[in-house]
């Protein structure tokens, strides 16, 4: 229930307008945010460089319906791509790009020539991108333009949301396909004909589509906080023989820092999901919505403002 009332908060208004104005929310905002600016999501990316982990870099925002707005992002993942080949950073930095951001909802062709731009950008200062996965109704267009971008630059990730009912037959495709995949729970509201409902249902299928990946996955990238799948996702890796170089552990910025440090101090690949930028609200609340204890922080932090 709690879930479901975060994540309607996240596509209000009201809340939002309340939320960006109220200083009470900036500390939470600190804690999953690396900051505002270029210069703020740099400095993060060189502190986690800097301590043995990776970093995947989001610029927020999402639901682009202007082509203006569309080739700002544009110019702003250049620009991040820019600096980050600059400063010697992308051996362990790549960027996570969603599609919506660069006008999916507008029109697939313009999208696919602006998600193309960022994924050459990416290739020429020596780093990566993976195409993040929202709501279930752009799953299909994003694994569309996702493989026609792969034709010219195969090493573009995939995400897969285990919450969707279909993801054990697109797991397939990709694996067939010898894609980087992110496997994640997901964290939109979606209605039960497409997805799980329940958090048994969805770790459960979260646990099926790892152990395919870990068995026959080019290069699985665990999203997960969760101590009962990391424990798995490493039996797994250990009975099929991977190498610690052939799989990651994938975790957000500001969720369980001691668990990322222990698993990199293990010789671990461990990636930071590192979100930057002022269209931080959806984000936030969705982060919420995903553990009980991030409201908890939340709540202590009013707390402590009041």
């Amino acid at each position: 229930m709690l879930r479901r009332v975060l994540l309607a908060m996240s596509e209000n208004d009201t809340v939002e307008r309340f939320t960006r104005t109220s200083a009470l929310s900036r500390p939470v905002v600190q804690r999953f945010v690396a900051g505002d600016t270029l210069e703020d999501v740099v400095a993060a990316t060189s502190a986690l460089l800097g301590s043995g982990l990776l970093a995947s870099i989001d610029r927020l925002g999402e639901h682009t319906t202007e082509r203006a707005h569309a080739e700002e992002v544009v110019a702003a993942y250049l620009a991040l791509l820019a600096r980050l080949g600059g400063a010697g950073l992308t051996a362990g930095a790549e960027v996570s790009l969603k599609l919506s951001a660069v006008g999916q909802a507008i029109d697939e062709s313009m999208c696919l020539e602006f998600a193309s731009t960022i994924v050459e950008a990416a290739a020429a200062v020596g780093t990566v991108v993976t195409f993040d996965m929202e709501d279930h109704t752009t799953t299909e267009s994003t694994l569309r333009m996702l493989a026609e971008v792969r034709l010219a630059h195969p090493e573009t990730g995939a995400v897969i949301q285990a919450y969707l009912r279909r993801s054990a037959g697109d797991i397939e495709e990709l694996i067939r396909s010898s894609a980087r995949v992110r496997l994640c729970k997901g964290a939109y509201a979606e209605p039960e004909s497409v997805a799980f409902q329940g958090k048994h249902e969805v770790d459960a299928n979260y646990a099926r589509l790892l152990a395919r990946l870990m068995l026959r996955g080019h290069y699985p990238m665990i999203a997960t906080h969760d101590p009962r799948l990391i424990a798995i996702a490493g039996e797994l890796a250990r009975r099929s023989g991977r190498a610690r170089d052939t799989f990651e552990y994938q975790m957000l910025y500001g969720v369980r820092p001691q668990e990322q440090r222990r698993l990199a101090a293990d010789g671990n690949r461990v990636r930071v999901y590192v979100p930057y930028g002022q269209e931080w609200y959806a984000y936030l609340v969705r982060r919420l919505a995903e553990r009980p204890a991030n409201v908890t922080f939340f709540a202590r932090a009013l707390a402590s403002r009041t």
